[in-house]
């Protein structure tokens, strides 16, 4: 009986330890399982996070590469604009001046060398007179304050412009047969165009 006793209990202990070692793994499986998940959920919202962050990225480089095509565009769009009216000004020049024509370059040396003054060669006296008259209150005012070598910077800038100034309403006379207005000059060729229209010119 004793023997019988021991035999129960060795195999009860034996069942219980199967049983406790059978709980540890399947406790172990689900922790592993449990783990498996978290990371897998992990990587779905980094790839989710991935895939929502790039398009934003490409969004710049797209903006970048549409402005750069633009500015191309506005680049190459000034520059036939600019050779256009290079050429246009160059026919000007060389076409053979007509009778009761304004000479550009006496306009353009008048006006390098007298500054606003030589305007009233070829330029719209609204705006040679009082260019001139400021002109020289201007310089009378300046060569009381300020010493000549001062004022030298100051004229080589000036006085170019005024050459190119004097050039364009030479120019101008030349094309509309009249002074015309440089500096307000949507005024100005609404007549030259009925002039021509009425073929007075």
């Amino acid at each position: 009986m004793e023997r019988l006793a021991a035999l129960e209990a060795e195999v009860t202990a034996d069942a219980e330890a199967q049983s406790a070692r059978k709980a540890a793994a399947a406790a172990k499986l689900r922790d592993q399982r449990v783990t498996q998940t978290a990371e897998r959920d992990q990587l779905r919202a980094r790839q989710a996070e991935l895939v929502s962050k790039k398009p934003m990225r490409d969004e710049p480089r797209r903006a970048r590469r549409e402005e750069a095509a633009d500015d191309s565009l506005e680049g190459l769009g000034g520059a036939l604009e600019l050779a256009t009216k290079a050429n246009r000004v160059k026919n000007e020049l060389s076409r053979t001046p007509k009778k009761g024509d304004k000479s550009w370059i006496a306009s353009g040396v008048a006006s390098l060398a007298l500054g606003p003054i030589g305007w009233l060669y070829a330029g719209s006296l609204r705006e040679a007179v009082p260019a001139t008259a400021g002109w020289l209150v201007l310089a009378a005012l300046a060569s009381k304050i300020l010493p000549v070598f001062l004022m030298m910077p100051v004229l080589m800038v000036v006085l170019p412009l005024s050459a190119i100034a004097g050039v364009v309403y030479a120019l101008q006379y030349n094309r509309a047969g009249g002074r015309q207005r440089l500096f307000d000059g949507d005024k100005a060729k609404p007549k030259a165009k009925q002039l021509r229209g009425d073929g007075s010119l």
